[in-house]
């Protein structure tokens, strides 16, 4: 279980801790060129919304099911389950193929029930008795920087977009819009947080906040 905290920040802000990272941290190895890389996320919810729902009310104990590529890399493709109970997270991930999610898409999720992945045979029994269905596509940019002591991680995410009434993640191309203006900063770490590190990233006047992508797309459909 990890810590993780989100902050909403604008670009003045982004650039005071970004240029303190670089003297402490080391960019995300995965990062392009230029440090940063595309995430596509398909996320999953019932009928009733009960992710959604959950993630308003603020329920202690609450996961989410998604689906995740980077860039336009699809020989990479995970299904992750995010969990989170009394303020620490958790996530556990399983490969999938580009077919395989094409299926799931189409509503043809039955092969997942003869997995060998625990993670796979928990999406169909949930797909099934639950009726947890595509949702809602979340596409954004990440920046990101990693830190031994505490394994710390932090990202900057932006230009968050989402598919207009779209849940299939390899569709024709399709409309999108933006549904966050400002950036997001993201500290994660296991038992603790180095001092150096929590200086780095303290902004004045900038408190935490339980920001969601999933919930601010879903705005959109």
């Amino acid at each position: 279980m990890r810590h993780e905290y989100k902050h909403q920040i604008n670009y003045e802000d982004y650039l005071v801790i970004r240029s303190r990272l670089r003297m402490l941290a080391r960019p995300d190895s995965h990062a392009g060129v230029d440090g940063k890389y595309l995430i596509h996320s398909l996320y999953f919810d019932n009928f009733s919304d009960r992710a959604l729902r959950e993630k308003i009310d603020g329920v202690d104990r609450r996961e989410k099911f998604r689906i995740r590529y980077y860039n336009e890399n699809t020989d990479y493709i995970r299904l992750e389950k995010k969990s989170k109970l009394r303020g620490l997270c958790e996530k556990q991930s399983a490969k999938l193929t580009r077919e395989e999610v094409m299926r799931i898409c189409r509503g043809d999720y039955a092969f997942l029930s003869s997995s060998q992945t625990p993670l796979l045979q928990e999406l169909y029994a949930k797909m099934r008795f639950q009726l947890l269905r595509p949702r809602v596509i979340v596409d954004y940019e990440r920046e990101a920087y990693v830190y031994g002591p505490g394994n710390v991680r932090v990202t900057f995410d932006s230009h968050i977009r989402t598919g207009l009434y779209h849940n299939s993640l390899f569709a024709e191309p399709f409309p999108t819009v933006p549904a966050q203006e400002n950036l997001i900063l993201e500290v994660k770490y296991d038992a603790f947080l180095p001092e150096i590190m929590e200086r780095a990233v303290r902004v004045p006047g900038r408190q935490s906040c339980a920001f969601s992508k999933y919930a601010v797309c879903r705005m959109y459909g």
